[in-house]
């Protein structure tokens, strides 16, 4: 069969892994990934694996958390929200105020009704003026209709005039969810929409680093449930995308472990992302992951997903006093390993006053073509000041505030990423981790124990001392990620609500770190967590601190061979899998309407509706397949009907959901 090629790329590291026919690991490696240039990371990760076997590859895999991670820190790139027949409420509740900025969202009249009828004409007028305004000052357009689910014409229309008057990408929002609720649909194909230069870029820098060494495999992706797509599908919804990383590291964590039923958590350098699996497979979320405040309509792996990682920033929050995340920084370790010429101002830093400027490097980030082209002048400059390294954010703040305040606004756009201390650092200064610069993570525990101290009164160090800080800056980790694990568990029995489970989530986990911390206490409780459920621990920082969270939780603890690059791995042993969904109805008796792209169709009976939505449902999910890359095709439906029966009506049919899911293996080369 040749050799398969998998490829993840997340915010601090890039893998690569050579897999054979007996979905065996030939070859390893993890690069740090370079968001600035993708293709740096990509190229160093792959030419780290055997050269001579890059000829044999038949099939190459990408999965990736930076979909994720854009989610998770609210970043991304500039995008126009075009509502057709939205009201203020909706607006209001879709939360892209939040997302995208009241300025980047335009309603227009339009819409139908949720029998599929047009309610109001769509105003073709107000949309070409939308369109003019903002084609030159965004990446990409979102367009939702109210009921489009039910009729999609006033979408489709809008999508044509944004390809005719812009050129620029458009996403609708029946393309990418079947459910009612306007207003999750609208956030949904927001974050779709501003995913698309991230994820385009991500494309575009592994075909040419796979062109470039003669590698002539097909490209797929994984999606956020753990099947493959082609790049030219992950382009036009790259949404589905969200949660690819932690769906290729279930199936990873699970073909390395040999277990079929495990608790798997991922810890990368942003986020930790927990799923439950049972006889080898993890449950799906058909109503959408929660994924950083967001739950956008994608079925996805049912992923726990919070915002903390080796990379997270440790700072001060109000009255939660000490808190790590959800914003990814660079580790002041890492800052120094790349570039040292820091470490003097460290040193400077930490012999002066604690100021809250300190700690803080402005690096660049990510290159926007859309962003870029719109940023004042003094953001231009302040990132073309970025060309020749750090700049220290301290040393701006007395110098040049005109460049802090620029450097600042670049951060905020997702352009630039700040330096800070991080458990990374922690673990460096504990001795746990050793692989970057730990003079500088010593530096900055002692610098970020005094403005904790001094600025805000959190604290009790002895003064310099880099242990103490870390010490519980480590136990802050081991307590978080212990939360999120009895949290996954009390979700699984879906007994309690989002808030139930996390008060309970935060009180278990505090009884059973207590008993970690002094066994000699007595207690009349003797919490375990997961007593025949293992946890299968992956991903780059995990060996650090898994080994104090399953003895905290006294769980067993599975960390294989090659655990460090599981979604690498995963993300070969997915097969395409499209699923598309219809709904019928009847909205008065004798009358069964079913709604597809093509808009609604009536029928007197009910098997002649389910017929014709069969036959409309697996030509679509078949020519979806085919066009994400599947080599061949297999079909199968799922229907769920609300009907009752009772003596006086007989049987009386509501809605019937019909799924067809066309799933099959991948096309490899030569197929």
């Amino acid at each position: 069969m040749g050799l398969m090629l998998g490829i993840d790329t997340g915010g601090t590291f890039t893998d690569a892994v050579l897999i054979d026919e007996r979905r065996e690991v030939l070859a390893a490696a993890k690069q740090l990934t370079t968001r600035h240039d993708l293709t740096i990371g990509i190229a160093k990760a792959i030419d780290s694996l055997t050269p001579e076997s890059l000829p044999d590859v038949v099939l190459v895999s990408l999965s990736t958390t930076l979909t994720t991670n854009s989610v998770v820190e609210g970043k991304g790139s500039p995008v126009c929200a075009l509502l057709i027949g939205y009201d203020e409420r909706q607006v209001q509740s879709s939360g892209l105020a939040e997302l995208l900025g009241p300025e980047c969202i335009v309603t227009v009249d339009g819409g139908h009704d949720a029998t599929g009828v047009e309610a109001t004409p769509l105003d073709e007028g107000a949309v070409r003026a939308a369109i003019l305004n903002w084609r030159d000052k965004v990446s990409a357009f979102a367009i939702s209709g109210t009921f489009s689910v039910r009729n999609p014409r006033h979408e489709i229309r809008v999508r044509e005039l944004v390809h005719e008057l812009s050129g620029k990408p458009a996403t609708c929002g029946h393309e990418l969810a079947s459910s009612l609720g306007a207003p999750r649909r609208a956030a949904t194909v927001a974050l779709n929409a501003r995913m698309i230069t991230h994820v385009q870029r991500l494309i575009e820098s592994v075909e040419a680093i796979l062109s470039a060494r003669g590698i002539r495999a097909p490209l797929m992706i994984v999606k956020g449930d753990g099947s493959l797509i082609n790049a030219e599908s992950a382009l036009e919804r790259p949404v589905g995308t969200v949660l690819s990383g932690p769906a290729a590291s279930v199936l990873g964590a699970c073909a390395l472990s040999g277990l079929r039923d495990a608790i798997v958590a991922d810890m990368g350098g942003t986020t930790t992302d927990i799923a439950v699996v049972r006889n080898g497979r993890p449950e799906l979320s058909y109503d959408g992951a929660l994924i950083g405040g967001w739950q956008p309509m994608v079925e996805a792996v049912r992923v726990y997903s919070i915002g903390l990682g080796g990379d997270s920033e440790v700072r001060f929050s109000g009255g939660q006093g000490i808190a790590i995340g959800p914003r990814r920084v660079v580790p002041l370790s890492l800052l120094a390993s790349e570039h040292p010429e820091v470490l003097p101002a460290l040193e400077r830093q930490a012999h002066s006053a604690p100021n809250s400027s300190q700690l803080r490097f402005a690096l660049r980030l990510q290159h926007d073509e859309a962003l870029l082209g719109r940023l004042p002048e003094d953001e231009r400059q302040a990132w073309e000041r970025l060309a020749d390294g750090p700049v220290d954010i301290e040393r701006a703040a007395g110098d040049d505030r005109r460049l802090a305040r620029a450097l600042a606004r670049l951060e905020r756009k997702g352009l630039a990423i700040y330096s800070g201390f991080t458990p990374t650092d922690a673990a460096h200064v504990l001795g746990i981790s050793s692989h970057w610069n730990t003079q500088a993570a010593v530096l900055g525990a002692r610098i970020w124990g005094k403005q904790m101290r001094r600025l805000y009164g959190c604290g009790t160090w002895r003064e310099d001392d880099p242990e103490g800080p870390s010490r519980q800056i480590f136990d802050l980790v081991i307590d978080g990620i212990s939360q999120k694990l009895v949290e996954a568990g009390l979700h699984e029995q879906n007994q309690l609500a989002a808030a139930q489970a996390d008060k309970l989530s935060r009180l278990l986990t505090e009884m059973a770190m207590e008993q970690r911390r002094d066994p000699s206490k007595p207690s009349v409780f003797s919490i375990q967590f997961a007593a025949d459920t293992p946890v299968v621990a992956v991903g780059g920082p995990a060996a650090s601190y898994y080994p104090e969270v399953a003895r905290g939780l006294r769980v067993g603890l599975y960390m294989p061979r090659f655990a460090e690059v599981a979604n690498a791995v995963g993300a070969v042993l997915g097969e395409v899998s499209q699923r598309v969904h219809l709904t019928i109805t009847q909205p008065s008796r004798g009358t069964f309407r079913v709604f597809a792209e093509d808009g609604p169709r009536d029928f007197e009976r009910l098997d002649a509706a389910v017929d014709h939505a069969r036959e409309v449902a697996s030509a679509e999910a078949v020519s979806l397949a085919r066009r994400a890359g599947a080599a061949t095709v297999q079909v199968d439906f799922e229907q769920y009907e609300n009907s009752v029966s009772n003596e006086i009506d007989g049987d009386v049919f509501f809605d019937m959901r019909l799924t067809a899911i066309a799933s099959g293996p991948p096309r490899m080369r030569g197929e």
